[in-house]
C-alpha cells in the first residue's frame, strides 16, 4: 500500500469533526484510490485479526452513517455490479441499501465471534460435542479404545503430564527357574520342580513299561485337578501327602485326597512312585479306598462325584525316603495322566506351633463381610491361632483385598479353589449351585478340609475346622486357647489316659435380633459385630451337635465339618470340653433350618454373655488399625479411629452353617 494512501486512510479513520474532507467524500476518494492502487501493484491479503480490531475501533468512534462494513463490501476487483452499486450510493442511498449494510454487519460480526469463540474452546482442551460412553465390561480392546478417546479429546493438555514416561510393568520377563517357582506356588500338586530338573534324565529308555508322564500331557480339571480315567470310574485328584506318623497301621503311606464318581469303588488302580535319582518307578496296588462320608447323609448314588482318601504303601526298600511325586493308573505299564507332587511339610526345627484353622471353600461373591472378616481374624489371633488357612471359591473384591493384607502379614494363606469334573466354576452360577444342591456343597467342603490337615500334620498341635461366624471363646480365667487346652487336656486323661483324637466345644446361638432388642453399645464400635452382640440363647445345642473340634492331626485320618469321621488306632474318640471351660460362639441372623423347631426357644429365652469383651480393648484397637490401612474409613469424616461415627455400615450376614 503506497504512502499516500496510508496518509488518506488514516485522515478518513479520525472523527468527523477532525476529517480534512467531506466524510463522504473522503470514503469516495479512499475508495477510488485503492482501485488505482490494486491496479498497479497486487497487495498483500489483510488478516482476519486486522480487520476485526479495524471494526471494532470504528463502530466506537464513527459516525452510525459511514461504516466498516461499507468499506470492505467495496474493497477493490469486485464485478460491474458492485460497481454500479457504489456509483449509486455516491449520489443517493435508498433504505433497502441501508438494511442490507445492517445485514451484512451482523452477520460479520456474528461470523467473526464465533470463529472466537471456538479458538478459545480449543486452546482450553475442551471438547464441545460431549460425548457418552457406556458401561461395558473391560477387555483389552475396550481399553484401548477407551484411551483413543481420552487421547482426541485431551490431545492439547500434554503440559500436566510428561509424554515420554508411560507407567508400565516394565520387570524383565522371568527365566526357566522362577517361571517354574510360580507354576509351583499356583498349582502345589504339580511336580514341576522335579520334572525340570530330571526331565532329560527321565526321558532316557528305561527297561520298565511304565514311563514317566511328560507334564504337558497329564489332563488338568479345572486347573487344580488331575484326572484318571477306569473302566470302572473316572477319578479327580487334588493332593497327595506323605504320612509317617507313628500310630498309622499301614507304615509309610502315600495318601491320595480326590473325588470318585462311584460309591465303591471296585477298578483295581495301582500307584507308580518316582523318586529323586531314579529313572524308574517302583510300582505298587492301592491299599484302600477310604470314604470321607456317611451314606445316611445322602447323595449316595452312582454317577456323583465323591470324596475319598486313597492308600497307598511304600516298599519297604524305600521307606525313610520321599517320593518326589505319584501317580494313579488302572494297568502298571500305563503312561499316566497324572501326576501329584508328595507333599511334606515339616518345620525348620522341627518344632511345632500350637494352632492352625482351616476354612472351607469361601462362596461370598455377592456378600461384603470384609469388616466382619477384619474384627473374625483379629480375635482368632488374640486367642492364639498361628495360622489361618482360607480355601478360596469366590468371594467380594474387598474380601479379596482383606486377605491379601492378612496374607502380607503372614498370619494367613489363601488357597484358591475349584469345584471338580462337571460341577459349575462360572462366578454367580457356581453359587447357585452351592445354594441349591446342599449335599454337594457338604461334600465338595470335604476337600479341603483334609487337604488342610495333610499339609499341616506335622506343623501344628492342634487343628479347627471353623466357619467366619464361629468363634471358639475360653471362659473363666483363660484367655488364650493354649490356657484353655492345659486345662483340657489334663481333664480328659482321667477318662481316657492314651488321649483323644480331638476335644469338641458345644455350640450356643448369638442370633442377630436379639442383640437388637437391648440397642447398641455407644463406647463400641456398632461395625463390631461380635462385640456389640453379647446377648445368646440361654440353652446351648444338644451335645455333639453342630459342635467344632480341636483335632490332634497325629491321630485322626479324615475330618469332617463337626467330628473327625475316621482315626488312627481305631474309632474315633472326641472330649467334650465342659461349658464352664469354653464354649462355640456362633454369630448368625437365624439358626440353621434343621433346628428351626429349636430357633423359636432359643430367641425367646436369652441371656447377656459378655465373656468376649475381655479382649475388647485390644480387638477394638487392632481392627481399626486395619480397617485404617486398608482404607475403609471416609477421610472426611472424624477419622480412623471415630468408632461408630466412622462411615462403615453395620449390615447383619448369616453364613448358612
Amino acid at each position: 500500500m503506497s504512502e499516500d494512501l496510508r496518509q488518506k486512510l488514516e485522515r478518513c479513520s479520525r472523527p468527523p469533526q477532525l476529517c480534512q474532507c467531506p466524510q463522504f467524500k473522503c470514503s469516495r476518494h479512499v475508495r477510488s484510490s485503492i482501485q488505482r492502487s490494486s491496479k498497479s501493484s497486487p497487495q498483500p491479503p489483510v488478516s482476519l485479526s486486522s480487520l476485526l480490531v479495524t471494526s471494532i475501533w470504528h463502530q466506537h468512534h464513527l459516525p452510525t452513517r459511514w461504516s466498516w462494513s461499507a468499506f470492505v463490501s467495496e474493497a477493490p476487483q469486485q464485478s460491474a455490479r458492485e460497481n454500479i452499486f457504489r456509483e449509486g450510493t455516491q449520489k443517493s442511498q435508498p433504505e433497502a441499501m441501508a438494511h442490507s449494510k445492517v445485514i451484512l454487519k451482523i452477520l460479520f460480526s456474528l461470523c467473526v465471534w464465533s470463529f472466537v469463540i471456538i479458538g478459545l474452546f480449543k486452546m482450553h482442551g475442551t471438547n464441545l460435542v460431549p460425548q457418552e460412553y457406556q458401561q461395558v465390561p473391560l477387555s483389552g480392546r475396550i481399553l484401548l479404545q477407551k484411551d483413543m478417546r481420552y487421547a482426541e479429546t485431551t490431545s492439547t493438555t500434554t503440559d500436566h503430564f510428561d509424554p515420554s514416561e508411560i507407567l508400565v510393568d516394565n520387570r524383565t520377563a522371568m527365566d526357566d527357574d522362577q517361571l517354574v517357582r510360580d507354576v509351583e506356588s499356583r498349582i502345589p500338586s504339580l511336580p514341576i520342580a522335579y520334572w525340570s530338573k530330571n526331565k532329560n534324565f527321565l526321558q532316557q529308555k528305561s527297561s520298565t513299561c511304565a514311563k514317566y508322564p511328560s507334564i504337558f500331557e497329564l489332563e488338568f480339571n479345572n486347573i487344580y485337578w488331575q484326572t484318571l480315567r477306569t473302566t470302572n470310574g473316572t477319578f479327580q485328584l487334588f493332593g497327595a501327602y506323605y504320612d509317617i506318623r507313628r500310630t498309622s497301621l499301614l507304615g509309610p503311606t502315600v495318601r491320595i485326597l480326590g473325588m470318585i464318581d462311584r460309591i465303591e469303588p471296585k477298578v483295581k488302580t495301582y500307584c507308580q512312585f518316582w523318586f529323586d535319582g531314579q529313572k524308574e518307578p517302583f510300582i505298587v496296588k492301592t491299599f484302600e479306598y477310604k470314604y470321607i462320608w456317611y451314606n445316611k447323609w445322602g447323595n449316595y448314588k452312582q454317577g456323583i462325584y465323591q470324596p475319598y482318601l486313597i492308600a497307598c504303601q511304600i516298599p519297604k526298600p524305600f521307606h525313610g525316603v520321599v517320593p518326589s511325586s505319584v501317580s494313579m493308573v488302572e494297568k502298571e505299564c500305563d503312561t499316566a495322566t497324572n501326576n501329584l507332587r508328595v507333599i511334606y511339610n515339616r518345620p525348620p526345627d522341627d518344632q511345632k506351633k500350637g494352632f492352625a484353622v482351616c476354612v472351607k471353600g469361601l462362596d461370598f461373591l455377592y456378600d461384603d463381610l470384609s469388616v466382619r472378616l477384619i474384627e473374625w481374624i483379629e480375635m482368632l489371633n488374640i486367642l492364639g491361632a498361628d495360622k489361618i488357612y482360607f480355601y478360596n471359591l469366590q468371594v467380594h473384591p474387598n474380601i479379596t483385598k482383606v486377605l491379601s493384607h492378612y496374607e502380607q502379614e503372614g498370619k494367613v494363606q489363601v488357597i484358591p479353589l475349584t469345584l471338580p469334573g462337571g460341577q459349575p466354576n462360572v462366578p454367580g452360577f457356581q453359587h447357585l449351585y452351592l445354594t441349591k444342591k446342599t449335599n454337594h456343597k457338604r461334600q465338595n467342603e470335604v476337600i479341603p478340609y483334609n487337604d488342610c490337615l495333610y499339609k499341616n500334620l506335622y506343623l501344628y498341635d492342634y487343628i479347627a475346622l471353623l466357619d467366619i461366624d464361629e468363634v471358639i471363646m475360653p471362659k473363666g480365667n483363660a484367655v488364650l486357647w493354649s490356657e484353655l487346652m492345659a486345662k483340657v487336656r489334663p481333664e480328659s486323661r482321667k477318662f481316657k489316659p492314651d488321649g483323644f483324637h480331638s476335644y469338641n466345644f458345644r455350640n450356643v446361638y448369638f442370633l442377630d435380633d436379639q442383640q437388637h432388642e437391648h440397642g447398641w453399645h455407644k463406647d463400641i464400635p456398632k461395625y463390631m459385630h461380635m462385640l456389640q452382640h453379647v446377648h445368646r440363647a440361654k440353652n446351648y445345642t444338644k451335645p455333639n451337635q453342630y459342635v467344632k473340634c480341636f483335632h490332634d492331626p497325629e491321630r485322626v485320618l479324615t475330618l469332617h465339618n463337626h467330628f473327625p469321621l475316621s482315626c488312627l488306632g481305631g474309632v474315633c474318640k472326641s472330649y467334650p470340653v465342659d461349658t464352664q471351660d469354653a464354649q462355640l460362639q456362633h454369630y448368625r441372623a437365624d439358626c440353621v433350618k434343621t433346628l428351626k423347631k429349636s430357633c423359636e426357644e432359643y430367641r425367646e429365652n436369652s441371656v447377656e454373655d459378655k465373656t468376649i469383651w475381655k479382649y475388647k480393648d485390644e480387638l477394638i484397637r487392632r481392627t481399626i488399625k486395619a480397617l485404617d490401612t486398608l482404607g475403609f474409613f471416609r477421610r472426611s469424616g472424624l477419622g480412623s479411629g471415630s468408632g461408630s461415627s466412622s462411615g462403615l455400615g453395620a449390615t447383619t450376614h448369616s453364613t448358612e452353617r
